[in-house]
């Protein structure tokens, strides 16, 4: 069986020696000394200088990010990623007000993003999908005019940059995932990165109920701490990220050279800083999309549909307009097996059966 995805674990005697120092301090939660030292480590692997707060998940950082920069009313984001964008805006009270995509690189399309804007636009939440670099050029200038704030939700994307610089030092907030099925992991967990030290200040604060003190309240807040086990297996693994990059790259493009004669492929933003964490290909249509798929798990071939369904279509976003791109696009994706140990044989099988 190869299954579309498989968390990279470290040998158990890297992970074993940082659990017992946890055992030793019996200190489990509330700011360890092993998550202190991932907020250090991180960073400085990633080469970024701002202010990094590690989160239990991609999930409430986004939840905090909206919080932290006070958006309210309307927000402009994409129908096409992974629900929590959506439903993190509508969580914190907001309205998202979906743009469509660009039908190469699957992120939302700068070109359309002003003409959604209204007096009750308060900021712009785009995907980096699939760890491809939204235009942030573009966004940025959009936001600047319209006095708007950026949060990028960058969940796929540990280990890009775009121009030379990490992923996360755009926008006003980004945030990211380390959950299992990630490139990198720490189990469960996220991150919020911003260079605005004000509000690097509230999310310290927002992420510990509020906390200044034992007996003291910032204001208000909410559980978005991680704890030490999460942290010592996000430790242990950080030691083989550039191992992990590097051999991504070297499966992403054997896909790339044997499929993208046969399939659409992801046209790349930069592809010198890309992370390659995931390999989709493109259908002409749902029905043909749902034969391959078929036939590939009869030969125990797990593929995903990632994203579907597209975004807009979700009840509670009580959309009537359509977005045909990102509607074609969630019904026509299908991202393929990738992950560390993925073989160069699973990899031709695919191929092989992908072309049949």
């Amino acid at each position: 069986m190869i299954p579309v995805t498989k968390p990279f674990l470290p040998p158990k005697s890297e992970l074993y020696a940082l659990l017992d120092g946890v055992y030793d301090r019996n200190w489990l939660t509330n700011n360890g000394p092993l998550v202190n030292e991932l907020e250090t480590q991180v960073p400085e692997f990633l080469n970024y200088n701002g202010y990094f707060s590690y989160i239990n998940n991609g999930t409430v950082a986004i939840q905090i990010a909206i919080k932290a920069l006070g958006l309210k009313g309307e927000i402009i984001t994409t129908p096409f990623s992974y629900v929590a964008t959506t439903s993190s805006i509508v969580w914190e009270g907001c309205k998202p007000v979906f743009v469509d995509i660009d039908k190469d690189t699957c992120n939302i399309d700068p070109k359309l993003i002003e003409a959604a804007i209204t007096p009750d636009t308060s900021g712009i939440l785009a995907t980096h999908v699939y760890g491809n670099p939204c235009d942030v050029e573009a966004i940025e200038a959009i936001a600047k005019r319209h006095h708007l704030k950026v949060i990028y939700d960058a969940a796929h994307c540990f280990g890009t940059s775009f121009k030379g610089r990490s992923i996360f030092e755009y926008g006003d907030v980004s945030t990211t995932s380390f959950h299992a099925t990630k490139l990198y992991h720490t189990i469960e967990g996220g991150a919020i990165f911003t260079n605005d030290k004000e509000v690097a200040h509230k999310i310290s604060y927002m992420r510990n109920f509020g906390h200044n003190g034992q007996e003291a309240f910032w204001g208000v807040g909410i559980n978005g701490k991680n704890s030490e086990f999460h942290a010592a297996m996000g430790i242990a693994n950080l030691k083989h990220a550039s191992a992990i990059l590097n051999r991504r790259r070297e499966q992403w493009l054997y896909y790339r050279e044997h499929l993208s004669n046969h399939f659409k492929t992801l046209v790349l933003t930069d592809e010198s800083g890309f992370n390659f964490a995931y390999f989709p290909i493109f259908f002409d249509t749902e029905e043909a999309l749902l034969k391959k798929k078929s036939l590939l798990e009869a030969n125990q071939i797990f593929c995903r549909r990632y994203f579907y369904p597209s975004l807009d279509t979700l009840e509670y976003t009580q959309q009537t307009k359509k977005f045909d791109i990102s509607d074609h696009t969630a019904k026509t994706v299908l991202v393929l097996p990738l992950y560390h140990d993925i073989r160069k044989e699973d990899q031709s099988l695919i191929i092989t059966r992908l072309k049949l």
